[in-house]
């Protein structure tokens, strides 16, 4: 087993507010700019005039991923550490974590680094660090929860929720017509992160069709009643509402709900979700 005294979990801030009752963790955070103003995604950063401020800025904006340095002072002094990034396909996160990692084994060669690319965002990497802090708990050593880190991330799905794709738009990750026809008709995206990428399923319209449509997909993909975490945008109420209608089904469910930092807040825009789940394939 190894110490946990000597081991922490690294995250980078996409994972949203993240602790873990019995290992150390640590955040190297992602920033979100204007042409004016740089967002430090980090606790004391006030989530809610970033958003407001956000909505009625018509100029560029821009996200950047941690630095370097911000992953090493992240490690710490650990002898032992288990870094979960951001999706690669999306972010320069998991390149800048890994020579992070280099560094810091060629520094420190009695150390080790592993980086886990979690091929999603948010609730999906909180997941991650979950199973991590288990099998640590389990006894298992760190080749052992490499290997099962990276099997249970293929367990897991992360949807999303979105109520505005403006920022997605701006940023490449959906069509501006299809962003902008959505936001005239109300419509709402639900989407899936697959292979690390955003891959819309459904449009649905009114709120608690839309809640619905989430349960509907997480059950077709395999969801049984295993963990649940969900983050909002300033949305609790649908957050409540989701897991109210899950608990109709799996009465037992293990769920924890949260808000959204500073880089999901920026995509996921006010009144977003984002659901990330266990389930059996």
């Amino acid at each position: 087993m190894l110490p946990l005294h000597e081991v922490r979990i690294v995250a980078d801030s996409s994972a949203d507010a993240l602790s873990l009752a019995a290992v150390a963790t640590a955040s190297a955070p992602l920033c979100v700019a204007t042409e004016q103003t740089e967002y430090v995604d980090t606790p004391a950063l006030d989530v809610h005039a970033m958003i407001t401020a956000l909505a009625t800025y018509h100029g560029k904006t821009r996200t950047s991923c941690p630095s370097m340095a911000s992953y090493l002072d992240a490690f710490g002094d650990a002898k032992y550490v288990f870094c979960i990034t951001i999706t690669a396909k999306l972010s320069a996160s998991y390149a800048v974590a890994c020579s992070a990692a280099r560094a810091y084994e060629e520094e420190h060669p009695d150390r080790r680094v592993y980086v886990i690319d979690s091929r999603n965002t948010g609730p999906g990497m909180r997941l991650i660090a979950e199973k991590v802090e288990e099998l640590l708990l389990a006894g298992k050593d760190f080749d052992e929860i490499c290997k099962e880190a990276d099997a249970y991330r293929e367990q897991t799905e992360l949807l999303f929720l979105l109520e505005s794709l403006h920022n997605l738009a701006n940023n490449g990750r959906v069509n501006r017509a299809v962003a902008k026809i959505a936001g005239l008709l109300g419509i709402r995206m639900l989407g899936r992160a697959v292979e690390g990428e955003i891959s819309p399923v459904a449009k649905p319209r009114g709120a608690g069709r839309a809640l619905v449509e989430v349960v509907e997909q997480m059950l077709a993909l395999g969801y049984k009643g295993g963990k649940l975490r969900v983050s909002h945008c300033e949305n609790e109420q649908a957050a409540a509402d989701l897991v109210a209608l899950l608990r109709e089904k799996f009465p037992g469910l293990s769920v924890k709900v949260q808000e959204t930092g500073a880089l999901c807040s920026y995509y996921a825009e006010r009144g977003g979700l984002l659901v990330g789940f266990e389930c059996e394939k």
